[in-house]
């Protein structure tokens, strides 16, 4: 019952900032917020937004199987927000863009653009519903599984709640209730592992000490060059990481392209790319204690990470009702950034740009009810499939559906070459099927596993698709260049 409570109130007050925030809403609003965004609380939002309800479930459960060796991807992270703040901004707010994808319009072709909108729709819809996934089955286990309750009908009713108070402010209403849920998820972390240190009877002083003298506390894989967890692997996938997943995803830029200028959406790129190490780090930390504890009293590691977290508080009777409160709290307010965000940017990239109606609200408003219904969908889909940790599941499948979206990025600002852009959407497809083939054949020849860097092969085979492409326009027009010479000459000298 509390559980319920905790969320009917949470989501009134979320309701009460949509109030707020929605007076006088039009499209504009919805889709750019005025770009009247203050950046110091869009940065603190976004922490939430990117680290969404998955960070609170798999990331303490990396350390059964990987140690902290996932702080390798967030050192890439720092230095993939500062290419997005220094190189991707500046040409956003230069071109005025209320959709990103609207470059590759511009710069490429319409096909290209609808391409590259049609992937960020897939893309997105999956990964947004994997994450959700998270609070819609805690709230199952611990709320609606005992009231007989469907899961289908858990899903469908959270989702609801995100369409009541998005419907009307759109991305404005969110720059709002991200920093909210920000603060929510920070506050639960470090109430968590409050309550960890002091049922393993330790002091702060005494939990650092033993985090670090554990043998899951290993950072650095520099030794082996098969290994997924290998240094330069997980470096420079997180680098590419946050390219794509920020840099090149309507979602992340939407909220960042609200700030009033171009200085203070840098200022707050920077300055949540930054806060990215140490909360990640909190949260690996929390798997060692969580370890120990399972360990003091004699319970068995569950068998999957993704339980290590929620095993803890069904097990445990020592948590107090506030931290009872902010757990459940913390994780329904992540998934809910994430989704809620998600579902925006999927409505506006829908009306901007496959419909190219950006203006007309009705349509809107239809399309964003279409998109959460959908969602549902997907989200029961995952529920049937899911066989992997949450977190990774994310991350393969964003190997496969951004990549593209990587390759035709850097095609467009690498090069000058034009592109036949009714090939694109082949190329498009065919990149994601090739990765995979080669993915199959060098664990079957070399006992090889591609890890994260799925990414970068997956968008260099689309940049070298688009090349190849460009290609075939060229030697069209060469192909020509014999019967125009003629023309030419036979006229100059038919005039002599």
């Amino acid at each position: 019952m509390m559980v319920i409570i905790i969320v009917l109130s949470y989501f009134a007050l979320l309701l009460l900032i949509s109030r707020l925030t929605s007076r006088k809403a039009n499209n504009d609003s919805f889709f750019r917020a005025r770009r009247q965004s203050p950046w110091p609380l869009v940065a603190f939002g976004m922490v939430g937004a990117s680290i969404s309800g998955i960070s609170f479930v798999s990331v303490p459960g990396m350390v059964l199987h990987s140690q902290m060796t996932y702080l390798q991807t967030c050192m890439g992270f720092i230095i993939g927000y500062a290419v997005v703040a220094f190189l991707l901004l500046p040409l956003y707010y230069r071109l005025n863009l209320t959709s990103i994808y609207s470059f590759l319009g511009q710069r490429l072709g319409p096909q290209s653009h609808k391409t590259a909108s049609w992937f960020f729709l897939l893309s997105k819809m999956v990964g947004a519903a994997v994450k959700f996934y998270v609070v819609c089955i805690i709230l199952q286990q611990f709320v609606a599984q005992s009231l007989g309750i469907p899961f289908i009908v858990t899903a469908a009713f959270m989702v609801l709640l995100i369409w009541n108070y998005t419907r009307r402010g759109g991305i404005k209403t969110l720059v709002w209730t991200d920093a909210l849920q920000t603060l929510c998820l920070l506050a639960a972390l470090v109430l968590i592992i409050l309550n960890v240190t002091a049922d393993l009877g330790m002091s702060w002083h005494d939990a650092v000490r033993a985090v670090g003298d554990s043998k899951m506390s290993r950072v650095f894989v520099t030794d082996d060059w098969m290994s997924r967890q290998n240094f330069w692997k997980q470096f420079l996938s997180g680098i590419f990481i946050v390219i794509v997943m920020t840099g090149l995803d309507q979602d992340m830029m939407q909220k960042n392209l609200t700030c009033r200028s171009l200085r203070s959406a840098q200022k707050d790129m920077c300055s949540y790319g930054m806060l990215f190490l140490p909360v990640n780090l909190l949260f690996l930390a929390l798997g060692i204690l969580l370890t120990m504890w399972y360990a003091s009293n004699g319970i068995a590691l569950p068998g999957a990470g993704d339980e290590l977290l929620p095993g803890y508080i069904s097990l445990t009777s020592g948590l107090s009702p506030l931290t009872s409160v902010f757990f459940v709290l913390g994780i329904v307010a992540a998934s809910f950034s994430s989704a809620d965000s998600a579902l925006t940017s999927l409505t506006t990239i829908y009306c901007v740009d496959i419909a190219g109606r950006s203006d007309d609200e009705r349509m809107r408003r239809r399309v964003h009810v279409v998109m959460c219904i959908v969602f549902v969908a997907c989200i029961m889909l995952f529920k049937t499939a899911n066989s992997t940790s949450l977190i990774d599941a994310i991350y393969i499948i964003v190997s496969y559906t951004y990549g593209p979206l990587l390759g035709m990025f850097a095609y467009g600002l690498l090069t000058r070459r034009p592109v036949n852009d009714s090939l694109t959407p082949l190329v498009a497809v065919a990149s994601p099927l090739v990765c995979y083939a080669i993915d199959a054949a060098t664990v079957r020849l070399f006992d090889y596993h591609f890890g994260y860097e799925l990414l970068m092969l997956n968008g260099a085979l689309t940049l070298l698709g688009l090349y190849c492409s460009s290609l075939t326009r060229w030697k069209y027009s060469f192909g020509c260049m014999p019967k125009h010479f003629l023309k030419v000459v036979a006229k100059y000298f038919g005039s002599l």
